[in-house]
C-alpha cells in the first residue's frame, strides 16, 4: 500500500504506538526510549511470525502508525478503510487510531501506576468484533469503555485495565490467560497496540 501512482481504498488492520512523556526527555533518552521502542515492536512482532519490513509505516520521534499487510490478523488497535497517501495513510481508522492513542484515560493509566510499562486500547468495532467474541486472549471482562471527544468527533474504545469485573471467574491469571477462553476450534491473536512509558 504504497502513496505513489492509482489510489486503492483497502482495508486493513492498524497498529499505533507511542512513547508518553517523549519531549520530556533529553536527546540521549529520546535516543534511547526510540531504540527501546522499535526493539520491543520488532519482538512483539517476530514472536507472532510477523516482519515488520512488510508494514507501512508513518514514524513519528516518539512512535508510529502502522498498517499491516493484507491477510495479516493480529489483535490491533483498529480495523478499517483507508487509502495510501503522500504523507501516510489516508481515511477515517488512522484518524481512530490516533484519537484512541491519545485518549487521555489511556495516558492517565501509566500516570497513576508507577509499576505499569505499557497501556493497551482497541476501538469499539474492534473490541465488538475480536475481544468480546472470544477471537483473542484477552477477557471482555478486563476492558473499560471510553468516550473521547477531539476535534469536534466523538471516538469509542475498550482500553485494558486489567480489572475484572464484578464476580468474573475467567478460570487463568488476572488477564484470563489463553486456556481461559475461546472454544477449541478459534485461533487466538494477541499483538498488543501500545502507549509505553
Amino acid at each position: 500500500m504504497k502513496g505513489n501512482g492509482q489510489q486503492q481504498l483497502v482495508y486493513r488492520l492498524l497498529l499505533a504506538v507511542d512513547i508518553q512523556g517523549y519531549s520530556k526527555r533529553d536527546v540521549r533518552e529520546q535516543l534511547l526510549a526510540q531504540r527501546q521502542l522499535s526493539d520491543a515492536l520488532n519482538q512483539a512482532a517476530c514472536g507472532v511470525g510477523l516482519d515488520r519490513g512488510h508494514w507501512d509505516k508513518q514514524v513519528g520521534g516518539d512512535g508510529e502508525l502502522a498498517t499491516l499487510p493484507e491477510g495479516v490478523e493480529p489483535a490491533p488497535l483498529h480495523h478499517g478503510t483507508l487509502m495510501a497517501g503522500p504523507f501516510g495513510p489516508a481515511g477515517d481508522a488512522p484518524i481512530v487510531v490516533q484519537r484512541l492513542l491519545d485518549a487521555g484515560p489511556l495516558r492517565r493509566l501509566l500516570v497513576d501506576d508507577a509499576h505499569r510499562d505499557l497501556a493497551y486500547v482497541v476501538s469499539d468495532s474492534l473490541f465488538e468484533d475480536v475481544v468480546q467474541t472470544g477471537f483473542c486472549a484477552l477477557p471482555p471482562e478486563a476492558f473499560e469503555p471510553i468516550k473521547v471527544t477531539a476535534k469536534g468527533a466523538a471516538f469509542r474504545g475498550h482500553i485494558l485495565t486489567g480489572r475484572l469485573a464484578q464476580g468474573g471467574d475467567t478460570g487463568g491469571d488476572e488477564y484470563g490467560g489463553p486456556g481461559s477462553r475461546p472454544a477449541a476450534a478459534a485461533r487466538v491473536f494477541d499483538v498488543p497496540a501500545l502507549v509505553l512509558r
